[in-house]
């Protein structure tokens, strides 16, 4: 297992999400009031790149349908029909820069 730079703390705001690509994954980090959490970017449902959609606390709302999800862990958490759960990474801040465990 690697880490990745995602970035500074000064490029995710509290209540801010960022895409960050590495090894072919597209993974979004997101600060949820001073907690960094990362999943993968993509929707389950039809691809939608979650990053752009909208964070509210720790719950992600993907851009194209309203699914919801659990930037903490990953996992679904309301939407019409089932969907796969996404990877979630570890996050580690050392000084002002934020890693990612891929």
């Amino acid at each position: 297992m690697g880490k990745i730079l995602a970035g500074k703390i000064s490029d995710i705001p509290p209540g801010q999400m960022l895409k960050v690509e590495s090894e072919g994954k597209e993974i979004l980090v997101a600060n949820d009031n001073g907690n960094y959490f990362a999943m993968d970017d993509t929707c389950t449902h039809q691809g939608a790149s979650l990053s752009e959609g909208t964070l509210d606390g720790s719950t992600v709302t993907c851009p194209w349908h309203s699914s919801t999800w659990d930037c903490k862990n990953g996992k679904l958490i309301a939407f019409a029909s089932e969907l796969k759960d996404l990877a979630s990474y570890t996050v580690i801040v050392e000084s002002d820069n934020i890693y990612v465990e891929i």
